[in-house]
């Protein structure tokens, strides 16, 4: 064990740090209070979960975005899974918990739904926003896979205590 901080790898540096940072003031300027979801689709009978991998944040996480205004959480899910990962909703979502996230914004709070009915048109293909997408087991997750997402995975599937905080 090298004793360090597994958050700090996923920190950015140099142009995709501001980049990032420029792209959040711009999005909180247009919007002070952030809502956001995301999925954390399961496919039980392969007992796997989907995973992507942005062009512009490090990590593998779970697909989801920003709720839009007039739109309602689920729909917001709804798009950005069709969005991200090619992937239709077939039943109700389970909403399994809220989170704060403070590492986004002092006022960005993220919903998470357990997704266990939904069907794939056709596996994602990288594109401006998704580097990488695809489904794995859950013995079996992708390197780089975020902490937050191994959190949410061990919240969601080994009972462990769900944290208030993303």
């Amino acid at each position: 064990m090298t004793g360090t901080d597994p958050e700090l790898s996923f920190r950015q540096s140099g142009w995709p740090r501001l980049r990032a940072k420029l792209f959040h003031t711009l999005f909180v300027l247009k919007r002070p209070m952030t809502l956001g979801v995301r999925g954390l689709v399961h496919d039980r009978e392969r007992n796997s979960i989907f995973l992507i991998r942005h062009t512009y944040v490090p990590g593998w996480q779970l697909p989801g975005g920003g709720v839009e205004k007039g739109e309602t959480m689920g729909e917001a899910l709804a798009r950005e899974l069709q969005e991200e990962g090619n992937i239709t909703i077939s039943a109700p979502p389970a909403l399994q918990s809220i989170h704060f996230n403070r590492t986004s914004s002092p006022r960005d709070h993220v919903g998470l739904y357990l997704v266990e009915a939904f069907h794939q048109t056709e596996p994602k293909r990288p594109d401006h926003e998704i580097a990488e997408a695809g489904f794995f087991p859950l013995e079996q997750l992708p390197e780089g896979t975020t902490p937050a997402t191994l959190r949410r995975i061990a919240e969601t599937f080994q009972g462990i205590t769900v944290s208030p905080y993303w």
